[in-house]
């Protein structure tokens, strides 16, 4: 198992709490923008505003990876970004993740309210390689990609 260190942080753990979850059958190009957004919110904000993303209500922001994706009406100004999407998926799985930081917290002691979302990143998994028989005894390569996801919540005063 990898080891957690993050010295530009400066973080004190006392005052923290992690969460990782692995092989994510989720798109790394949608982790990635869901990561970027909620890094630097509060978790309580930030579970309000992907639950808004899930029922459609705002859009999230793609700022990379965003060939094709339309102009959205109901982006906030604070982003000041138009292209968005919805990616539930990701979104699903995301959600956990901060449900499982949040129970680390509380099992450590710390004040559900005053957590903000210090670091939130998103890796690429391992990948499985199969082949699809095709006509003429011919092959195509199948791809099942996946994910890693890491968070560290911190209390603030």
């Amino acid at each position: 198992m990898a080891s957690w260190n993050y010295p530009q942080l400066n973080l004190d753990e006392l005052k923290i709490a992690k969460a990782v979850i692995r092989d994510v059958p989720a798109s790394i190009r949608d982790l990635y923008n869901v990561c970027k957004a909620i890094r630097g919110m509060y978790l309580n904000d930030a579970k309000d505003f992907l639950n808004r993303v899930l029922e459609e209500k705002e859009a999230l922001p793609f700022w990379r990876y965003n060939k094709g994706a339309s102009h959205k009406a109901n982006i906030s100004a604070k982003w000041k970004i138009k292209a968005g999407r919805y990616p539930k998926k990701a979104i699903r799985y995301v959600l956990k993740l901060l449900e499982n930081a949040e129970a680390n917290a509380t099992n450590k002691g710390l004040d559900v309210d005053k957590l903000i979302i210090r670091h939130i990143a998103a890796h690429k998994g391992i990948t499985l390689k199969r082949y699809m028989p095709r006509a003429f005894g011919r092959a195509t390569a199948k791809y099942r990609r996946s994910s890693n996801v890491e968070v560290i919540l911190e209390e603030v005063e």
